[in-house]
């Protein structure tokens, strides 16, 4: 699976991160988006399952999950 996100439509409120069964979505500790955000970041794609808890929750449709 892979996920595509938007950074720079994140607002980095989290909700993305506490859904991950695989605890690899992560509020990026080192950039900040166009709207001075700090963006979901994916830590190991390899791990991705693909089952898009990340992209249901997100309220501004950040997350796009392919499988």
């Amino acid at each position: 699976a892979k996920v595509i996100i938007d950074k720079d439509a994140c607002k980095g409120c989290g909700l993305c991160v506490t859904v991950c069964p695989k605890n690899i979505v992560v509020l990026s500790q080192t950039s900040i988006n166009a709207k001075g955000y700090n963006p979901v970041d994916i830590t190991d794609m390899s791990l991705c399952i693909g089952c898009a808890n990340c992209a249901k929750m997100c309220p501004d449709f950040v997350l796009t999950v392919e499988k």
